[in-house]
């Protein structure tokens, strides 16, 4: 099973476009040190010719350009792609904005949620992808699903959902609570498990808000581990002057800290953990930080585009 991090950054990319704080500054005078990077999105192919997107971001578009897996065969019909399926992990618009520049009649089979499906369902604009089409499929939260293509075939990929802490999408929140922070545990968030033929299986958990002893349990014993890496530290965003929020109150966990994901999963028997997902202001961007170097020495990858993996 082949897995390549097509898009390793948060939402608004790195650098963001409206960005002057220091990192996405630096990254664009091309500093040392300092990659672009694309909105989160994973793809995963258990043959090497059809694959399966898991989110799409805005950046879809200069996604595929940069992965020729992901672009039409230089001998297939007019119209095509490699693409089977794509599974949501959330309705956040960085996560389901892609779908709109997917909408040129090409038959692919979308996974999500009833919640995530439901969001889709109350905007009318997400009706340019035909369910004729594109067939609009709900994952469980209990069992394995066998992501199949728009016509049914098996794609040799196998996913588990389940339901990790995280918060409803930002435009969905109600504006006239200001206070609440707008948590939940229903299923707004999922975590994917992705398995192959290989019996080998990664965790694919862009968006958490914290680890409780469920989800800690339920990665024990993983090959790999992709995990939310938005903040290097919860007052992250304040302290940058870029926003008013902390990690939490967006549904992120820190890298750090005695609650974060570092030293929440200190002890887990992982075999290789690699940090996606990752904002702007995160530190972590820059390789040749303390940050990025107390990250790496704590066991973890930084991921970035065009990142491989093989299980």
């Amino acid at each position: 099973m082949r897995l390549k991090i097509i898009g390793s950054a948060a939402g608004g990319g790195f650098p963001q476009w409206n960005c002057n704080y220091r990192l996405s500054s630096a990254a664009r005078t091309g500093s040392s040190g300092l990659r672009p990077r694309t909105q989160s999105s994973l793809a995963v192919s258990s043959d090497g010719v059809g694959w399966i997107l898991f989110n799409a971001s805005p950046d879809i578009r200069q996604q595929i350009a940069q992965t020729p897996e992901l672009q039409p065969p230089p001998d297939g019909p007019v119209r095509c792609t490699p693409i089977r399926a794509v599974v949501l992990t959330n309705a956040d618009v960085d996560h389901i904005a892609g779908l709109l520049s997917l909408r040129e009649r090409q038959p692919f089979a979308l996974y999500a949620t009833k919640e995530a499906l439901a969001t889709l369902e109350a905007n009318s604009i997400f009706n340019v992808l035909d369910p004729e089409i594109v067939p609009r499929r709900t994952l469980p939260l209990a069992g394995e699903t066998e992501i199949c293509d728009a016509q049914g075939r098996e794609a040799g990929v196998t996913v588990e959902n389940f339901p990790v802490p995280g918060k409803v999408a930002l435009y969905l929140e109600d504006k006239s609570r200001p206070e609440a922070n707008f948590g939940s545990d229903r299923g707004d968030t999922i975590g994917v498990r992705i398995s192959g033929a290989t019996g080998k299986s990664v965790f694919y958990i862009p968006g958490c808000a914290r680890i409780d002893a469920l989800l800690r349990a339920r990665v024990e014993g993983a090959d790999c581990l992709l995990f939310d890496g938005t903040v290097y530290t919860d007052d992250e965003m304040i302290a940058a002057g870029v926003g008013e929020k902390t990690g939490a109150r967006m549904g992120h966990l820190a890298m750090t800290g005695d609650a974060g994901s570092i030293a929440g999963l200190a002890n887990a028997n992982i075999a290789r953990r690699v940090f996606v997902h990752i904002n702007n202001t995160n530190p972590v961007l820059d390789e040749n930080s303390a940050e990025h170097a107390e990250v790496r020495a704590a066991g973890w990858e930084v991921a970035h585009d065009g990142m491989e993996l093989e299980l």
